[in-house]
């Protein structure tokens, strides 16, 4: 029998996963835009346009999936996600999880922490969801998403941390993590180890916020995966530029690691909530982040470098497959 994954329009199997992209976002809010209605709800049929015209794009350059890690705490829509897929043929695989302690939502389960019961709590959240589905959707998530803070992983995090695993240990789910600013990826994948987790089943992400290749070589001895997300994104949130994460890629790929590195941008196509505009110099550094830009100006970048279409095949193709199959 086929190795399954589920999406937002139920299982397909591995191997139809085909060039994907680890992370990326359809919609997005920080916690606290469910407050700012003063300009109406969300207008569901507007944000579809936004997303189909952003998944379009996507599947112009071959992408047929996208894994939408939002975490629950951060306005993930499963039932949204899946009116994108049916209206574009894409595979989207969705999570169930919550964002780090600072951006995130942190008082309902701090609440529950100090009834005694939250870490309970969450692996019941994380288990209900993988294996019945998101409230009454039917849409059972395919990813468990973790976050950690810059520089740490509060004891907050670490229930989160701990219930994934466990989780992970009765479901074979794939986790997906955000690191903050460069920082914890190994501490990541240790604590996750630590715990029973299975190696061949993790990407820790945002590890291009790091150009440093000891820090990244430090990550991959736990046997994780790592991904190279963010492209795009610069000189906001402790991001380096894109020409420093290519020269941190490029000498990792000539390591030999091309069978545990991801790409993907992290971008955001609509913001929940109020909408807004960069200020300069924000956003000239900014004006990359797109879904495109990996295709038209990052992998152009890589092939000057001699990385031809067999690394790139790795990459996009292979290396999703083998996380998913694992």
């Amino acid at each position: 029998m086929a190795e399954m994954v589920e999406t937002v329009c139920g299982p397909v199997p591995v191997e139809q996963l085909g060039k994907t992209l680890i992370h990326e976002h359809f919609l997005f809010g920080y916690p606290g835009f469910q407050g700012d209605v003063t300009r109406g709800t969300f207008r569901e049929d507007e944000a579809l346009r936004v997303a189909v015209e952003a998944a379009e794009k996507m599947k112009r350059h071959g992408i047929q999936t996208v894994v939408d890690p939002t975490p629950n705490d951060c306005g993930r829509n499963p039932a949204f996600l899946r009116r994108v897929a049916e209206e574009t043929g894409l595979n989207i695989i969705c999570a169930t999880g919550y964002y780090y302690e600072g951006e995130g939502a942190p008082p309902y389960f701090q609440f529950r922490r100090l009834l005694g019961t939250a870490e309970d709590d969450i692996y019941d959240m994380f288990m209900t969801e993988l294996t019945e589905g998101i409230a009454d959707t039917g849409i059972k998530a395919g990813v468990i998403k973790l976050a950690s803070s810059k520089g740490r992983i509060t004891e907050y995090e670490k229930m989160f941390f701990r219930a994934a695993a466990r989780a992970q240990k009765e479901t074979g789910a794939v986790i997906i993590t955000h690191t903050q600013e460069g920082t914890m990826g190994p501490e990541q994948a240790a604590y996750l180890l630590e715990h029973g987790a299975d190696p061949d089943k993790i990407v820790i992400g945002h590890m291009c916020g790091n150009t440093d290749p000891d820090y990244h070589r430090r990550t991959l001895e736990y046997g994780v995966y790592i991904a190279f997300d963010r492209f795009g994104i610069q000189g906001m949130v402790g991001a380096p530029t894109d020409e420093e994460r290519i020269r941190t890629l490029l000498a990792l790929l000539r390591d030999g690691y091309a069978d545990r590195i991801m790409l993907s941008h992290d971008t955001v196509n609509l913001w929940l909530g109020r909408p807004f505009e960069l200020p300069e110099p924000f956003a000239e550094m900014m004006k990359n982040w797109h879904v495109e830009h990996l295709f038209v100006n990052v992998i152009p970048a890589l092939r000057k470098e001699g990385i031809g279409d067999e690394v790139f095949a790795q990459l996009f193709v292979r290396n999703p497959a083998a996380l998913f199959s694992a």
